[in-house]
Order: structure tokens, then sequence, then C-alpha cells
């Protein structure tokens, strides 16, 4: 990730979420404390305004509030070419609902095979929540790694079945 500018933070139920962002598009988004913390921050960021973090901000307020927040602000995803094609069958996964590693090396027409490649891109993934990583889980239906630990996972899984019941 090229140098990122502005740094923005929003208190959640989970804690503190550190944003970054870069031109006009939020870059990274990390629950405090979690795997990879900051990736790609040189300490020179400034807190500062930006159109995307008031987007993101709206956007974690109805999700957190359980209802389904529709598309994210824009975002920039950097990484190689596969962690990109992950992050955006991510991207593709419903609200409330979930897929495993498998099936989404399947969808990349990498075979079920690659799920440990697909595993690697998933825990690299810059933008948490907004591109949905928790919502991927073992073959087994097993919760398994998350970078911002299993009880948020296990927290953010069970609001949006909560939200989704209440949407159908």
């Amino acid at each position: 990730m090229s140098a990122v500018r502005r740094i923005h933070r929003y208190f959640s139920p989970l804690g503190m979420i550190l944003m970054a962002g870069e031109g006009e598009a939020v870059a990274g988004l990390w629950f405090q404390g979690q795997k990879r913390f900051g990736a790609g921050l040189d300490g020179t960021e400034k807190e500062m305004p930006l159109p995307a973090f008031d987007a993101a901000d709206r956007w974690l307020e109805k999700y957190f509030a359980g209802t389904e927040p529709g598309a994210p602000p824009p975002l920039l995803l950097a990484g190689t070419a596969f962690s990109r094609a992950v992050w955006a069958e991510l991207l593709l996964i419903p609200y409330g609902q979930t897929a495993t590693y498998g099936e989404i090396a399947a969808r990349l027409g990498a075979g079920r095979a690659a799920s440990r490649a697909v595993g690697a891109a998933v825990g690299r993934n810059p933008i948490s929540l907004m591109v949905p990583c928790h919502r991927v889980i073992g073959a087994d239906g097993a919760l398994t790694g998350y970078a911002g630990g299993l009880e948020r996972k296990k927290w953010l899984l069970a609001l949006e079945k909560d939200g989704a019941r209440k949407k159908g």
C-alpha cells in the first residue's frame, strides 16, 4: 500500500476501529488489537476529514444497529491480483450469510484445493468488516481464524443473523 495520509477513529460496540484513507477512499479498517493493526501506516498520517470517512461512519452506524448497511463507501484494496480477487468474492457474500474457503476457491476457478491460499488472502484483508472476511467459515461450519479475534467474529455473525431475520 502506498503511504496512507489520513486516519480516523470510530468507536464501536466492539472497541475502537481505526480507519485509514487514501485519496477519496477507505484504504484500511482495523479493530484495535487485531492482527496486522494499522498495517501500511508509517506514523506520518494525520487525523483529518475525508468524505469516505463520513460515509464509513454512516455505514458502521447502520451495521452496528443490526441492519444491512448496503454497499460500503469507496474502498482502495491494495494487494496481489489473487488477493484482490478473493476480496471481491468476499464483497459478494450477502449480509447474514457465510461461505467457506473452499467455496470461494471454487468460485475463483481455483478448486477447493486452493482453500489455503484463499485463507491466506482472507487473513490479509486490509479493510475488516466492510470487506466481510468474518463471513468466511471452515468447511465443517466451524468459526475459523479472524484477525479481529474469534469472539468478535462470533458477535458479528450473530448480529447479522439477527438483522437478516428481522428483515426477512
